[in-house]
């Protein structure tokens, strides 16, 4: 386990260097002056010489090597810069809204993987019959909606229509205080929206991982012996089935953070995901870069904790 974490750890930084270096050549390229995004209306009366002074003044007038060494600098020495969409510093923002992100992501994980696993066990349990159909044909159904409309959907259902839900945000406008109780009600549709839109797959696969578990001799052993159904299906099939479900589970991490972004931009929730937009919308690369490098970490740590979990779970699997 330990030469598996020190591997991935030494194929980590290499890594998350080309990245930086992918994100500075793509910023050189960019057609958009964040000075002027910075400006907005006020760049056409704004002088050039005050405009030429902001340049100066963020390093935007430097060659682009220096300005991604001077940068990197200060990212190993932990000064992560200004944020200049929230014209506060970038370790602010992200302290401040990544634990939003992580509670609302962690609850969909949750569960996605309870209800991926409930769900595609009763469709392989029931092979051919009208559920097992209904829960296939919704799995594909739901694998090709985009997950923006998803969530409009149930924001019109159960907020517009049926008023049970509020629609956004972390409380509610009036509140002037962290209630649990409300931040929890907040957060029940796009933990729900996320949860779904990145579950059809995994329910596709242990629907079919569980059928050809059941068609195994361990299993018809099982039941040759007289134990119950369930017994045979939970403690054997379902088992034996979850050694390749982890390994899945790892390949969706970069899904997960694609849609943690367009879900808490509809619902308007404080994470990190949604800062991402509005500092892609204003040009402000110091936040920009380092919600990259944040997404990039969170890909690489899951797929470690997939195999990590997958070694544990089957001790006769060999780290490369």
């Amino acid at each position: 386990m330990l030469r598996l974490v020190l591997w991935r750890l030494a194929f980590a930084v290499p890594l998350l260097v080309l990245v930086t270096v992918a994100m500075f050549t793509l910023a050189s390229l960019s057609p958009f002056d964040p000075v002027r995004q910075y400006l907005g209306d006020r760049a056409m009366t704004t002088s050039p010489e005050v405009v030429a002074q902001i340049r100066a003044n963020w390093a935007l007038d430097r060659p682009v090597i220096e300005q991604y060494t001077t940068w990197l600098g200060n990212l190993v020495r932990g000064e992560l810069g200004e944020s200049r969409s929230f014209h506060r510093p970038v370790l602010e923002v992200v302290a401040e809204r990544l634990p939003w992100t992580l509670l609302a992501t962690g609850c969909a994980i949750v569960l996605m993987l309870a209800g991926s696993l409930v769900v595609g066990t009763l469709a392989a349990w029931r092979q051919g019959s009208a559920l097992d159909r209904l829960i296939t044909g919704g799995a594909y159904a739901n694998e090709s909606a985009p997950v923006f409309w998803l969530a409009l959907l149930v924001v019109y259902v159960f907020s517009v229509r049926l008023g049970w839900l509020p629609a956004g945000g972390l409380t509610d406008a009036a509140s002037t205080t962290l209630d649990p109780l409300d931040v929890a009600r907040h957060m029940v549709l796009p933990v729900c929206v996320l949860a779904v839109s990145q579950s059809s797959w995994l329910v596709l696969y242990v629907r079919e991982s569980v059928i050809g578990t059941l068609r195994e001799d361990f299993v018809v052993g099982a039941r040759a012996r007289g134990l119950r159904e369930r017994t045979v299906l939970v403690r054997h099939a379902l088992r034996s089935a979850l050694l390749p479900f982890l390994t899945l589970l790892g390949a969706r991490i970069p899904e997960l953070v694609t849609g943690a972004i367009l879900v808490e931009t509809v619902f308007s929730w404080p994470g990190v995901a949604s800062a991402s937009v509005q500092a892609a919308l204003a040009v402000d690369f110091p936040l920009l870069a380092v919600l990259t490098l944040l997404g990039t970490i969170a890909v690489l740590g899951g797929n470690l904790l997939a195999d990590a979990a997958y070694r544990l779970a089957d001790p006769r699997v060999v780290a490369s």
